[in-house]
């Protein structure tokens, strides 16, 4: 099966998630600056969401070129973590509605801890239909970078209920892991 139908889907899914979130961003009823600030939490935690599905969206599409086809594996795998971040909007908002309180922060972890694990499931099963020696299997290789995601959201998970902030910050970091551009693929595919 060609992978186009697979990536035209994912795009679209992203795009309504974006959507979905933005949407949650209401405008206060008067033109005063001051009645912007209790904005701000809604404001920060859109931000790194949209930074987020930015990072998703981006590797996805990386680890897609470097494949050639799909089975019915792959979609499922797909449809997992498409499920995990149809979720983002739900928790953005919830997470930036209250404050960056403890169980919001938490459940913000876990819907992130899952979607690396359901994108993790992802580039495994694409190296398991392509082969280790395939482009996308060599570009992955250890993936050191997503276990090192993985066991993070963990930590701020469980950080979550006794020092959310901190676990905020977490979040942040794996983040900024991620903004740095991963060019394995990229290198493998020049090749």
């Amino acid at each position: 099966m060609h992978k186009g139908r697979l990536e035209a889907f994912s795009d679209g899914v992203m795009a309504i998630i974006i959507t979905i979130m933005v949407l949650e961003l209401r405008p206060p009823h008067d033109a005063l600056a001051g009645s912007l600030a209790p904005l701000a939490g809604k404001f920060l935690s859109y931000t790194l969401s949209f930074i987020y599905l930015g990072i998703y969206w981006n590797n996805h599409h990386h680890m897609l070129q470097a494949v050639r086809h799909v089975d019915g594996r792959v979609l499922w795998a797909n449809m997992h973590l498409l499920f995990w971040l149809s979720l983002v909007p739900f928790v953005t908002a919830w997470l930036g509605e209250t404050g960056f309180q403890p169980a919001p922060a938490a459940l913000y972890g876990l819907v992130l801890l899952c979607a690396a694990l359901a994108y993790y499931t992802l580039s495994l099963v694409l190296v398991a239909r392509h082969g280790p020696d395939s482009p996308l299997g060599r570009a992955l290789g250890s993936d050191r970078k997503g276990r090192a995601s993985i066991g993070i959201y963990l930590l701020a998970v469980l950080l979550a209920l006794p020092a959310p902030v901190v676990s905020c910050v977490l979040y942040v970091v794996v983040a900024i892991i991620w903004l740095v551009p991963d060019r394995r693929i990229e290198k493998v595919l020049a090749e």
